[in-house]
Parts: structure tokens; sequence; C-alpha cells
């Protein structure tokens, strides 16, 4: 029987090259995200190019009962989810007491309340059936405190730590979940997040959005718990752990800081 994967998040970066990946395999999909013209051009052409059924279902998932609705949704439609890609998430760069709130409010909602109560529903339905994966996004960011960008990093560490956790609890059940750390990679994140030139792009390697896609459903397949996206993203990792807290807290600051493209050195690092 041919499955179906549902992704959030999936009109553009990782969630849309998740999607490509997962049509190219012959999953059956069900996007979402708030961009409906996006979702609905995505599905035409991944119907014409694969063969596959593709359900949009457009959702703001910064609106509290979103995740439960979209629940509903696929229930309403019959639709069995075995794959599920919490990919939506959104950052914010500045001081935090000079920040938004609404706006530090909706990310806690998108990157982890969300997150959080999608894994629910979809993974006990999935327990019920016996099989079932779940891929996480987290990021290299997880790894450390990101002064200028606190409350990202730390909804990145909170999914770090909650898919390893529930990961565990499932052994046995049929169903996985994988937490998926990537580096940098060039997919609009900086732009809608307020970053100018950040040193991070500069002066670490940038990966591919559909490199790290297909990276990320290859482990969430093969039912991982945790992906290292990258031998930089391994090294930083690594750092982490054997370095001083407050080590790694100015060393993210300093690379979340933008980036003087006068300096000759930034422009030999990129080079």
């Amino acid at each position: 029987m041919k499955q179906t994967v549902l992704i959030t998040g999936a009109s553009d970066g990782i969630g849309l090259e998740c999607a490509k990946v997962f049509a190219a395999h012959r999953f059956d999909l069900v996007l979402t995200a708030r961009r409906t013209k996006r979702l609905i051009h995505l599905k035409n052409w991944l119907e014409r190019k694969y063969d596959i059924t593709v359900i949009v279902i457009p959702m703001d998932l910064t609106k509290d009962e979103a995740a439960e609705e979209l629940w509903k949704k696929t229930r309403g439609l019959g639709i069995r989810i075995n794959i599920l890609v919490n990919n939506a998430g959104f950052g914010d760069y500045g001081s935090y007491l000079g920040a938004d709130w609404k706006k530090q409010k909706d990310m806690i909602t998108v990157n982890i309340n969300s997150l959080m109560q999608l894994t629910y529903l979809f993974g006990n339905d999935m327990c019920k059936h016996g099989y079932g994966r779940i891929l996480n996004l987290s990021s290299a960011a997880a790894f450390a405190a990101g002064p200028m960008m606190a409350v990202y990093y730390a909804s990145k560490g909170f999914i770090l730590s909650f898919s390893q956790a529930v990961a565990e609890e499932l052994k046995g059940s049929g169903v996985t979940v994988t937490a998926f750390c990537p580096g940098p990679i060039r997919t609009g994140f900086e732009t809608a997040a307020g970053m100018k030139s950040p040193k991070m792009y500069w002066l670490l390697p940038v990966a591919s959005p559909r490199k790290a896609a297909e990276a990320g459903c290859r482990a969430c397949m093969q039912g991982k718990t945790v992906k290292y996206y990258s031998l930089t993203t391994q090294v930083l990792n690594i750092a982490s752990r054997i370095s001083p807290r407050w080590s790694t807290r100015k060393t993210a600051r300093q690379i979340n800081e933008p980036c003087d493209k006068s300096q000759g050195l930034s422009l030999l690092i990129r080079k």
C-alpha cells in the first residue's frame, strides 16, 4: 500500500525539497503552509512529474488551534499519515528585550507547540498501526545559547532534546523520531529573520537545501534518532560539548552578527 507523507512549511526551503525527495520515491503527499498559491503550484508540478497524489491543506501554524485542525482535516479526508515532517519554523534577529513580543510568541507556537502537538496526534495514530516515521527539523543552533536569536536557538535546543526523549520512549513500537540538525542553508531563512549578511554564511560552509533534504529524509526513513548534517555540524556538536558555555555563547553571538564585507579576511574566507 502506498504511504503518505505530511510536510509542514512545504512552500519553500527544506520543506519544499523534502516534498520533491519523497515525491521522487513515489510517496503521496499532504502539504501545508500559509502560502496557498505556492502550494497549489507545487502540487500541480509534483503530480505531473511523478504521478502521485498531492493534497494541499493551507494552514497558519501560529494559530493555537491549527495543529489539531490539521490533524482533524487529514482524518476527515480518510488519509493515514505514515510519515510526518515537522519542518515549519522561523527565527528572528535582534536583542530579546527589544524584540516584538507577538513574533516571539508566534515563534514558540510554530517551532515548539505545533511540532509537539503534531508529534503527539500523528504519533499516537502511528503507534496504533505499528509503524511510522517522524522527522523534526532542529539545527546546529541547538548546540548552544544564541545571543541575538535567543528564542530561535532555544527552540531548536528543545526540539533536539524532545525528539531524542520521545524516540527512546518509542523503541520497539515501529515508530521512530529523528531530529535533523543541519548547519547554515540558503533558504531565505536569514531574510525572513531580519538578518543582514550574518557572518555564519561567510565563515561556515553553506549547504544546498536539496542535499540537506535528501540527508534528512534518508535518516528519517532509516529510523535514526539524530542526524548531524555535514562534517562542520558534527565538529560544532563536539566542540559545543567540550567547550565552556561562556565560550559557545560568545561564539554564537559572533557568527550571528552582520559581516563587514569590506574586511579582507571575511572575503578571503568566503573564497
